[in-house]
């Protein structure tokens, strides 16, 4: 019996017994592979719609450099034009890129089309030896498109003015971000790649998502709490294959500030076209309607407005005004000058003390987030400045940082408007001060003279609603 080859398939081996026919028996068989599986097949280029710029069209790019497939980025592509096109459009009918052309028809979403890319050659390292190696990298893909981009994005494009801007989402999201930061920094600890020993697509996905961040919101003091990531990352898009298409690559040096809020005067002119024409309309029916009717469309008189239950108050022999102004003045000798006087007026009935503590400062891991969370905060106690005077304490040299305040409020209670109005209110933990208590009392010294250290602790920064 003459001597057996063993032929590797990507799915079975087969044992072809060698003869004369054998070598035209196997290039059957890459025929049969070639017609069967047209996935295979290298003959036509791909056509890459996307923008040059697009972090989302650089997955398959440079999966197609380390496979050598062959992926065409389409000419002059103009995002929000060349997408908005019937023939775009019958290819993703939401319009949004990239797209990928194939033999087989269009394709969308870029890690479908990353991964398309990948399996374009057989047994090419991307997708890795084993089945579990295979798992990983999928697993790898879906935590960086989960908790690496997403929360990415909640944090950069509102800022961008690409949706409504809310400090406490943005919060959560960068909350969100470093937790998923730290697992990954974690894994690369002792990985130099995320799965085996060389580039997969995992790596690929992964580092076309920290490019965002890196680039437009990461600077480098937000990532060098993830020595690892940032290691890991400068290491990726050095590679060749990935530099080809990257270029070079630098670290975002300031985060994008808050789009301004500047009333938009086309709304007046709205509101103003729309009150006049119900005017021209009146003067048409007048000659039509008799006077009572004419009476009774002329505009009520505006109400008085309501006033504040704050100012139905009894008097208060403590006046706010002039506390503050005695803060705010005073400037040496504090303890003697401004704190006496501020117990010389205090009022115990027409005003109250109260202690706040955040209830989350697990999550205050980033110094300037923590610190425009409380600005935040006392920018929209704005409504309670007649009846309000605050102090708000950053404390601690290093994450997480303990935020804890002092108010003083007009009334017994916190007033109820300010409760409805500012949702800040519900994420602190309200205690009322016991002047009686010289502890306490010691404790509200120190906080509006903002001493240092302050329960055994560093001060940040300390802020003053006055």
């Amino acid at each position: 019996m003459p001597p057996s080859t063993v032929y590797k398939n990507p799915s079975h081996p087969l044992i072809i017994p060698s003869s004369s026919h054998t070598l035209s028996c196997l290039l059957r068989l890459q025929d049969l592979k070639s017609e069967a599986f047209p996935l295979f097949n290298q003959a036509m280029a791909l056509v890459l719609h996307a923008g040059k710029g697009n972090k989302n069209a650089f997955k398959a790019l440079i999966a197609a450099e380390y496979t050598g497939v062959e992926v065409k980025l389409v000419e002059n592509f103009e995002m929000g034009v060349s997408n908005k096109t019937p023939e775009f459009l019958k290819m993703n009918p939401i319009g949004k890129v990239p797209v990928l052309e194939t033999p087989e028809g269009p394709l969308f979403e870029s890690n479908a089309i990353a991964r398309y890319v990948a399996h374009k050659i057989a047994d090419n390292p991307l997708y890795g030896s084993t089945l579990i190696d295979y798992g990983h990298i999928e697993q790898w893909i879906d935590f960086a498109s989960m908790e690496i981009d997403d929360n990415n994005s909640k944090w950069y494009y509102p800022r961008k003015g690409y949706g409504v801007y809310l400090p406490p989402a943005e919060e959560a999201a960068i909350a969100a971000l470093k937790r998923a930061l730290g697992a990954l920094n974690t894994h690369l600890a002792s990985n130099t790649y995320l799965v085996g020993h060389s580039v997969s697509l995992a790596d690929i996905i992964m580092t076309c998502n920290l490019y965002l961040g890196f680039t437009v919101i990461m600077t480098k003091s937000f990532t060098s709490e993830f020595p690892h990531v940032e290691r890991y990352f400068w290491t990726m898009v050095n590679q060749p294959n990935f530099k080809k298409i990257l270029g070079e690559v630098k670290q975002a040096e300031s985060v994008l500030p808050p789009p301004s809020k500047k009333p938009a005067a086309q709304p007046k002119e709205t509101k103003l076209k729309a009150k006049d024409e119900p005017k021209k309309e009146a003067k048409k029916e007048v000659e039509k309607q008799p006077a009572k009717e004419e009476a009774a469309e002329e505009e009520e008189a505006p109400k008085p407005k309501a006033k504040n239950p704050l100012d139905l108050l009894p008097p208060s022999k403590m006046v706010l005004d002039d506390w503050k102004r005695l803060y705010s003045n005073t400037k040496t000798n504090f303890r003697e000058v401004a704190i006496k006087g501020f117990w010389d007026m205090y009022d115990p009935e027409g005003y109250s003390l109260w202690f706040c503590d955040y209830k989350y400062n697990e999550e205050n891991t980033v110094s300037f987030v923590t610190l425009n969370k409380v600005g935040g905060f006392l920018q929209r106690m704005d409504l309670a400045r007649k009846y309000a005077f605050g102090k708000m304490l950053v404390i601690g040299s290093e994450p997480p940082f303990k935020v804890k305040g002092l108010w003083l409020f007009r009334g017994q209670e916190i007033p109820q408007f300010v409760l409805d109005e500012c949702y800040d209110m519900e994420l602190y933990e309200w205690k009322k001060v016991d002047i009686s208590d010289e502890a306490q009392k010691e404790r509200v010294n120190q906080m509006i003279e903002d001493a240092e250290p302050f329960e055994g602790e560093p001060l940040l920064d300390a802020k003053c609603f006055k």
